[in-house]
């Protein structure tokens, strides 16, 4: 749905700008604060670590501090099911976004964060290429048979996270329930058919592996958090220990240095210290000899 605001002033620039954020909180003096910028594109951010450094691990330490500066009430970071178990650099460094988000707890500023799935119709999503791909009468690309991943839309997305928001008294990570997941070809073949066209036979349907850092699944939950039930019936919440911001200091320092040098390999080997977790894939599991372009089987609507 659309919403005509009226009370609202757009402010050109980037989270990076620590000086505009300052001149930002200053005029404007806002409660709380919603952090939804990042760099999402998975494939693009692994061929370019230190662009997840600078903009989705060190802006959002920069905008953390600008906000307890500024005596911000609420601060909620929208984070992702990638930051679950990472196997890329996207992943990796919003876990550690997170872990950073935890390690404020002592402020007066509450912090906590969303994670959940993909947005249907955000910028840079299937559906968009998809539609564009069948316009141009296809080949539809489908990175793997048997991928899968969470939906939900725009609309339930942002109702949520302002639920979470509400909810949220400081240091949570609160997962929404994202229903099943969905099988990407499944999705490819159900749009193809609702633009009045058949796959297969009208409208091919090709697999090209996974691309850098890709997962065939995600995930909403990692080992050692424990996930507890809230009042509202789609919101969960993850309890796990917060990190000691001291902890965290000295890697950070490394982290920024070895992103002020374009070092990829020391970046990844960093954040694989920071974040256990993190397993980068192995550029043998990434790319298949070759690229192949396969026909699938009709199937029926799901």
């Amino acid at each position: 749905h659309e919403h005509t605001f009226v009370n609202y002033v757009t402010v050109l620039g980037k989270v990076q700008d620590q000086a505009l954020l300052d001149h930002v909180f200053d005029h404007f003096k806002p409660t709380v604060v919603f952090h939804a910028a990042a760099y999402k594109h998975v494939p693009m951010v692994e061929r370019n670590p230190w662009e997840a450094v600078v903009n989705n691990v060190l802006a959002t330490r920069g905008l953390i501090d600008t906000s307890v500066r500024h005596e911000v009430e609420r601060f909620i970071l929208v984070s992702t099911d990638k930051a679950v178990r990472p196997t890329n650099v996207m992943g990796a460094s919003k876990r550690l976004t997170e872990k950073i988000m935890q390690a404020y707890g002592g402020h007066n500023t509450r912090f906590m964060a969303v994670r959940f799935g993909n947005v249907l119709g955000s910028s840079g999503s299937v559906i968009p290429l998809f539609r564009r791909q069948i316009e141009l009468g296809g080949p539809v690309t489908v990175t793997h048979p048997e991928m899968t991943r969470y939906f939900m839309s725009i609309e339930e997305a942002a109702q949520l996270i302002l639920q979470a928001a509400a909810m949220g008294t400081g240091g949570e990570i609160f997962v929404l329930e994202m229903g099943s997941p969905v099988k990407i070809v499944q999705m490819a073949r159900d749009l193809i058919r609702l633009c009045g066209k058949e796959p297969d036979t009208e409208i091919e349907i090709t697999f090209v592996g996974l691309r850098p850092g890709e997962k065939l699944y995600e995930e909403l939950i990692t080992v050692g958090e424990g996930i507890v039930p809230t009042d509202h019936e789609k919101i969960m919440v993850l309890r796990a220990p917060a990190a000691a911001m001291q902890d965290l200091e000295e890697p950070l320092t490394r982290l920024t240095r070895l992103a002020r040098d374009h070092d990829g390999q020391g970046i990844k080997a960093l954040l694989q210290e920071m974040v256990p977790e993190y397993t980068p894939q192995a550029a043998a599991a990434i790319f298949p000899a070759a690229r192949v372009r396969q026909t699938v089987a009709p199937q029926g609507l799901s």
